[in-house]
């Protein structure tokens, strides 16, 4: 089975594809000839996952599936949710977002957070899913580890102790926010198209 992953992200797709049935033949948007910038304007993560996994069925033909992910922090009333990504700006520079954080949360004691990913699957006219995983834990008061990329140097999921840039792949990808959910769709996909 082809599927296209709405990415063009080295990391997300070398966190995706172990997770996936191997028959599945994972292609980014590059594999596709997709050059343009998806469309992303909605308000909530259920509806920015939609609107991409739309966008290249609808121009492409290609089942696909999109996910956005979104940064919970308590203190901050849910932000940066779902403008994770650009939360210091539209460069998307994941050094700028980190930073912004930790001055944001500056002197604040409450620094509980959770991750929470939405994946949406689109393969045909009106055939559409969504699957979605969190992981609770909080932010550290520096980063803290080389892997990962975005917000995973500043945040510890919960009892383990070290931060997502801390751990290993192979660790991560068992109780990442992603994972949780690329695991609901890896079922779905067994389930429906007889992947094995």
């Amino acid at each position: 089975m082809r599927l296209c992953f709405a990415s063009n992200n080295a990391h997300k797709l070398d966190e995706i594809r172990p997770l996936l049935p191997p028959h599945v033949e994972l292609l980014s948007l590059a594999d596709i000839g997709c050059q343009e910038e998806l469309p992303e304007t909605q308000d909530t993560l259920e509806g920015n996952a939609l609107q991409k996994a739309r966008y290249v069925w609808d121009n492409y033909g290609v089942s696909c599936f999109a996910d956005d992910t979104g940064l919970e922090v308590t203190a901050l009333n849910g932000a940066p949710g779902v403008y994770s990504a650009r939360y210091a700006g539209p460069q998307r520079l994941s050094a700028d977002n980190v930073q912004k954080l930790l001055q944001e949360l500056a002197g604040k004691e409450d620094r509980a957070a959770r991750f929470r990913t939405v994946i949406a699957l689109v393969s045909g006219a009106a055939d559409q899913w969504t699957f979605s995983g969190e992981v609770q834990g909080h932010i550290t008061t520096e980063p803290r580890g080389t892997g990962g990329f975005g917000y995973d140097p500043v945040f510890e999921p919960e009892t383990l102790g070290k931060t997502f840039a801390e751990m290993p792949l192979s660790e991560k990808n068992a109780l990442s926010h992603r994972a949780r959910a690329v695991a609901q769709l890896a079922t779905f996909l067994r389930e429906r198209y007889s992947v094995e």
